[in-house]
C-alpha cells in the first residue's frame, strides 16, 4: 500500500471585484458640495425641458458644464439626472442654480395636439363626397 501524496495548497484566487449596488458607494459629502447649501428650488419635474442659453463662466463647476454642454437641444430633467448619474434632487439644486444665473431655460414638455373626434372627421369627409 502506498502512503498518499501530499498535495499543495495553492493560494485562493483574488476574488473578482463586484461593482457597487445601487446607493452603496455614493459619497453623501459631494452630493453636498454640488448643490450647496438648500434652499429654494425652482418648480421642475421630471419632463421639464431644460435648454442652454448661454456659454459656461470660467467659475462654473464640471457639473455645469456637462449641463451646457448637453442642453444644447432641449433634453428632459430626467435624461441630464440619469446622464450625469445624479439623483433628481440634486439635479433640480443644480438647475435651479443654473436658471438663476440664467444660464440655461426651462421649457414645459410639448404636449401633443389632441385630434379631432373621427366621427367629426367622417362626417366632413361624407360632405366633401357629396359635393
Amino acid at each position: 500500500m502506498t502512503p498518499p501524496q501530499r498535495r499543495r495548497r495553492e493560494p485562493d484566487p483574488e476574488p473578482t471585484p463586484q461593482p457597487p449596488k445601487e446607493g452603496e458607494g455614493k459619497n453623501p459629502e459631494r452630493l453636498y458640495i454640488i448643490t450647496g447649501p438648500d434652499g429654494e428650488r425652482a418648480p421642475l419635474d421630471l419632463v421639464t425641458l431644460i435648454v442652454a442659453r448661454a456659454e459656461p463662466p470660467s467659475s462654473a463647476t464640471p457639473e455645469q458644464l456637462a449641463v451646457l454642454r448637453m442642453c444644447r437641444a432641449p433634453l428632459a430633467v430626467a435624461e441630464v439626472s440619469a446622464y450625469l448619474s445624479l439623483p433628481f434632487s440634486v439635479v433640480t439644486v443644480l438647475l435651479t442654480e443654473m436658471l438663476a444665473a440664467e444660464l440655461v431655460q426651462a421649457r414645459a414638455p410639448i404636449v401633443r395636439q389632441h385630434l379631432p373626434d373621427r366621427s367629426l372627421l367622417e362626417a366632413v369627409m361624407n360632405g366633401l363626397q357629396r359635393l
